[in-house]
């Protein structure tokens, strides 16, 4: 059987995803759709290239015109699709995709968002579709990984996270390569994160609670500190079952320390202040002047994820841990950042269009199987490993 799948957004994870959807998602048609015709266009004609397939179309749409959209998804029979497109965006495409009987994933990044998407689920039940926020890398695989960790044990207990998307050659003075939007990324360092401690639902400030990690060479010793929004429902989900979910975004040493006083400036703060006889927000031209200077095409970059789960396993406590490194792909072009965040997201479209996840607006750790996308990872070329360790034995 084949499926018609959407991708709205035709930037760098959209690409991904739709060259993902060509080689594995049994695909008959992809409509890859962007505001700009244009930029639609190219886009569709490299992931052509790409699979060596004439599966993808490129359309010009307006996201924000949920009638227009709406009658996109009904008309092209679409089975399922993926917003590419930053999160502001998705509660008016769940609701589109619904009123079109769509499946629908997103690259989600805020949990407000997500909350308002999942109040969804009488809607979406109705209309016999999925809705699952977050499948992006964080939030996204490192959750479902997480998942899986937890299934290797009888009574799991603790689980955090630990994720970064790195420059293979990082360049002074900010060591750091932006690989997905620049306000997704100043969302990450604003805010609170969502925790669960000892059990409890607990919030902790962004840009907080450094420590060292180590990874394999050559990306070697690094920092990790609270970001907000990686760990999305995962702290509601398991609150009751487990005692600890967090999760830390990993960076080269001496990065946050720049954050810090950015923000201790107040370049974080999204709310207008007035200069001369105008207003901007500072955030605004924090985003502006930082992002040319953080952009590299060509740049190769590595991402590096780490799982690590503690509980019982009959008689014995053990600790999970799985580590992936993913690097830039010289063949394709793809970024490791667009690898571990478009295919991921991808191979969730694909279930959902055969019918492998739950009806209904569903968090991504209750509606995604973890098994199948290690099993998916691994056909992809992006390696995980996985120790066991036991800690005591009774």
């Amino acid at each position: 059987m084949s499926y018609r799948y959407a991708i709205l957004g035709a930037g760098r994870q959209g690409i991904a995803a739709a060259y993902d959807l060509a080689r594995f998602g049994d695909a008959s048609q992809i409509i890859l759709a962007d505001v700009d015709q244009a930029t639609a266009q190219a886009a569709a004609d490299r992931v052509n290239r790409l699979a060596g397939a004439n599966l993808t179309v490129a359309q010009a749409a307006d996201v924000t015109d949920e009638a227009a959209l709406t009658a996109l998804l009904t008309d092209a029979q679409i089975d399922a699709l993926l917003s590419a497109v930053p999160y502001r965006f998705n509660v008016g495409i769940a609701r589109a995709a619904v009123a079109a009987g769509a499946h629908m994933a997103d690259l989600g990044g805020n949990t407000d968002v997500v909350r308002v998407q999942l109040a969804l689920h009488e809607q979406a039940l109705a209309a016999g579709v999925s809705i699952i926020p977050d499948c992006g890398l964080m939030p996204g695989l490192g959750n479902t990984l997480a998942v899986y960790a937890l299934e290797q044990m009888d009574t799991p207990r603790e689980v955090r996270i630990w994720v970064g998307g790195l420059p293979q050659r990082p360049r002074p003075p900010f060591h750091y390569q932006l690989t997905f939007n620049i306000r997704g990324l100043t969302n990450e360092y604003s805010g609170h994160a969502v925790y669960l401690r000892d059990g409890r639902i607990t919030e902790v400030e962004a840009l907080t609670e450094p420590e060292s990690i180590e990874f394999p060479e050559p990306v070697g010793c690094c920092e990790a500190f609270v970001t907000s929004g990686g760990t999305s429902t995962g702290p509601e989900t398991f609150a009751g079952r487990l005692q600890v979910y967090e999760e830390k975004t990993v960076r080269y040493p001496g990065h946050l320390a720049q954050l810090q006083a950015m923000k201790a400036l107040g370049l974080l703060d999204p709310t207008p202040i007035s200069i001369d006889d105008g207003a901007v927000a500072p955030r605004d031209i924090f985003e502006a002047l930082l992002e040319p200077r953080i952009t590299f095409p060509g740049d190769p970059d590595v991402v590096v994820l780490r799982v690590q789960a503690q509980g019982r396993r009959g008689v014995d406590e053990v600790q999970v841990t799985l580590d992936l490194l993913d690097w830039y792909d010289k063949g394709t072009g793809l970024t490791a950042m667009e690898r571990t965040t478009g295919f991921p997201a991808a191979m969730v479209v694909a279930m959902m269009a055969q019918g492998q996840t739950p009806r209904g607006a569903v968090p991504l750790e209750v509606a995604v199987p973890a098994r199948p996308t290690v099993e998916g990872l691994a056909a992809r070329g992006i390696h995980l490993t996985e120790h066991i360790t036991i800690t005591h034995s009774h």
